[in-house]
């Protein structure tokens, strides 16, 4: 059965979110399937490469409210085995290319960001 939270989100993502997941969807960046709005756990992520163990997260402007539980899921996610990366809204919306470039380039390797 379809998570119902999962559902929610898919359908209201951010202007940011859907900028980033044209760029994401149809192993457009280094062949690799990414997941939007996909549980891991007990939580949601923005976006998830499984193979390659990489999360994105966007973050509005709500972060600095919920930074310590983004810390805490930032750390269970690690824990499991997943590279965390953040962008921010602005990041996306007016650098997008240079975000999608920085995500393929710790894909490939070139970057520990």
């Amino acid at each position: 059965m379809a998570d119902p939270r999962v559902q929610f989100l898919r359908r209201n993502q951010t202007e940011a979110e859907l900028l980033l997941w044209h760029q994401l969807r149809d192993k457009r960046v280094g062949g690799l399937r990414f997941r939007r709005q996909y549980r891991l756990g007990p939580y949601i992520v923005d976006f998830a490469c499984l193979s390659a163990r990489l999360v994105i997260e966007v973050d509005g402007p709500t972060h600095e409210l919920t930074f310590d539980a983004d810390t805490r899921r930032t750390r269970w996610l690690e824990d499991q085995g997943f590279h965390v990366m953040r962008f921010t809204n602005d990041q996306v919306m007016h650098e997008l290319a240079g975000v999608v470039q920085t995500i393929g380039a710790v894909l490939t390797g070139k970057s520990e960001t």
